[in-house]
């Protein structure tokens, strides 16, 4: 089958990934085989691409928000011929004090699907049934694709932001997740402010009900009760904290970050708080997927054929992208 290899890390403007015949994955006791339809290309992959996640062996086939149609399964739930979607998180232990915890998301023995094991930069993925989601009718595969990763990362975000209906939130940087968040938040009756370098994007956040965008360290016209950084920018994180009220809660939802500058303890007094969002559990994607179904969340897409993986990567760096890029693997 035809997949995109990463051999090793670097830059992305170097096109790193290598498209290249591999042999079709056979799935295992508890595994599903996928025909691949569409991959979201997410700046995870970016990191991984480039080596900003630590390697954790080479060669590796990138992507991790999949869908497909099940080729072989023994999965209730998962009929051969059905939708499916591969995220992020993998495999768990389900053994560790985090998994028996409900903490999953935090597993010792984690594996991440385009990452610690090949992704869906690919014609066929095998995963864990118990890891894997139907895909809601009514989604396409190309729109469903970046709910697998910036859709449930979003939504784990604003969940643990504590934002609450009524209230002003802010989102930094607005690529795939936040897209997806802001139509998440404003079913929930939430004002969100948005601050991102690109006009492209402000535009966008104003299309998709943004009661004010500005750039990307400007000052909202107004204090929030919370705010989400998702663009990898550590310096974002002083001006952030300025515009939260008392008692405020800012969110970093990214897995990589530049260096935090120093924080004068004024930033955080008044009981500010500084929290990390890490992967997810199953019952983030799980509740996710529901409330998509139900709003419904329409994503803004740019596509791109499997062979020019490195040129979706490449416009993702460049913040090029209107919305989310994904990969068209195949057709149905």
């Amino acid at each position: 089958m035809k997949a995109c290899l990463l051999r090793a890390p670097a830059r992305v403007e170097s096109q790193p990934l290598e498209l290249a015949d591999v042999p079709v994955p056979r799935p295992g006791p508890e595994q599903v085989l996928i025909r691949v339809l569409a991959c979201g290309i997410c700046r995870t992959d970016l990191h991984v691409v480039e080596g900003e996640l630590p390697p954790r062996g080479q060669p590796v086939i990138p992507g991790h928000q999949v869908v497909g149609i099940v080729e072989q399964s023994g999965a209730a739930g998962l009929a051969t011929g059905s939708m499916a979607g591969v995220p992020w998180l993998h495999r768990t232990c389900g053994a560790c004090e985090y998994c028996r915890d409900g903490k999953e998301n935090l597993c010792e023995r984690a594996d991440f699907t385009g990452y610690t094991v090949n992704g869906g930069y690919a014609k066929y993925i095998v995963a864990p049934a118990a890891f894997v989601y139907p895909v809601p009718a009514g989604f396409s595969e190309l729109q469903a694709a970046p709910l697998l990763c910036a859709g449930i990362i979003g939504f784990r975000a604003l969940r643990l932001s504590g934002i609450a209906p009524g209230q002003k939130l802010g989102l930094y940087g607005f690529g795939a997740a936040a897209h997806v968040g802001i139509q998440v938040a404003r079913h929930w009756g939430i004002e969100v402010y948005v601050c991102t370098r690109d006009e492209r994007h402000r535009s966008l956040a104003r299309e998709l009900g943004a009661v004010w965008a500005g750039a990307a360290a400007e000052e909202p016209p107004e204090k929030l009760h919370a705010s989400i950084i998702f663009a990898p920018a550590g310096e974002l994180v002083p001006p952030a904290l300025a515009a939260l009220r008392k008692g405020g809660s800012l969110v970093l939802a990214g897995i990589h970050m530049s260096p935090l500058p120093p924080l004068e303890y004024g930033l955080l007094y008044h009981e500010r708080i500084i929290r990390s969002v890490a992967n997810n559990t199953r019952r983030d994607g799980i509740d996710f997927l529901e409330l998509a179904a139900r709003i419904p969340i329409e994503t803004q897409i740019q596509i791109f054929p499997l062979d020019q993986a490195n040129e979706g990567l490449l416009k993702l760096k460049r913040d090029a992208i209107r919305g989310a890029a994904v990969l068209q693997v195949a057709s149905r």
